[in-house]
């Protein structure tokens, strides 16, 4: 018997990662029925290669004006996936939309710090708690025993320089001390969002992508955005309730706290 296609969301979805997580997922071993890649302007130039996208595969993918630092565009955006999966829920969650400075502790701004929190900590914040509901949803509705990002998972894209433990190692070739603090929050949310919801079969999980070329990682990084998504996708489909609450990177190695 055929798998039954899950539904997913990607937030970030226009570009970089999310735009990768998006055209790989439509050929990725798991079926995807429904794929809502949300952005802050759907309809706006940098949203150009996921309109294209969208164009080729408009029973799949579904464009969804989001702004994650907005929780009421987050609330609009929870009405219109519902309209979609009804009672079936929401399988898996990604948060993937992020902002990065790279101020250092004497440069940086309480308005720096402001912004970036707003976006990397209580945007998934928001999202999570107003999604929570189809989450549970789909694990309800579910029959597939245990967790799984088949039957309901939230997946929070995270890095290394949220490590507390790697900052010696890492910050003096990248300083980003607001980005580091908001993923070093990101990473205790989705803690504690496991270990609180962990009863209604909800997996929660980070993975920290590597240092991928993109916008955001710089011509420096280490590796390219296929890789990095291929290796994600694979994380993402090995992951049982044994990694709820797992940090992990693209190879599916644990990421010290």
């Amino acid at each position: 018997m055929a798998a039954k296609a899950v539904s997913v969301l990607i937030t970030g979805a226009n570009r970089g990662l999310g735009l990768e997580m998006v055209k790989q997922m439509l050929d990725g071993p798991t079926p995807v029925g429904k794929l809502f890649a949300c952005c802050r302007d759907p309809d706006g130039p940098k949203a150009e290669a996921l309109r294209k996208l969208a164009a080729k595969h408009p029973n799949i993918i579904h464009m969804i004006r989001m702004d994650v630092s907005d929780l009421c565009s987050i609330k609009e955006s929870v009405q219109q996936v519902l309209s979609v999966v009804g009672k079936e829920g929401l399988n898996l969650l990604i948060n993937n939309a992020g902002i990065l400075t790279k101020f250092t502790l004497q440069d940086s701004t309480q308005e720096d710090m402001q912004n970036v929190f707003n976006t990397n900590v209580i945007g998934p914040m928001n999202i999570l708690k107003e999604f929570l509901p189809l989450l549970k949803d789909a694990a309800k509705a579910s029959k597939i025993p245990g967790m799984s990002c088949k039957k309901a998972a939230a997946v929070s894209i995270s890095s290394c320089l949220g490590s507390m433990e790697m900052v010696p190692l890492t910050y003096a070739v990248f300083t980003a001390i607001s980005y580091r603090v908001s993923k070093a929050g990101l990473n205790m949310l989705s803690l504690c969002a496991a270990e609180e919801l962990k009863e209604d079969g909800i997996l929660f999980s980070l993975l920290h992508p590597g240092w991928v070329r993109t916008d955001m990682g710089g011509e420096d990084g280490e590796i390219d955005v296929t890789e990095s998504v291929e290796g994600m996708l694979r994380v993402l489909a090995s992951l049982t309730e044994k990694q709820n609450g797992a940090f992990l990177d693209y190879k599916g190695d644990t990421v010290p706290w």
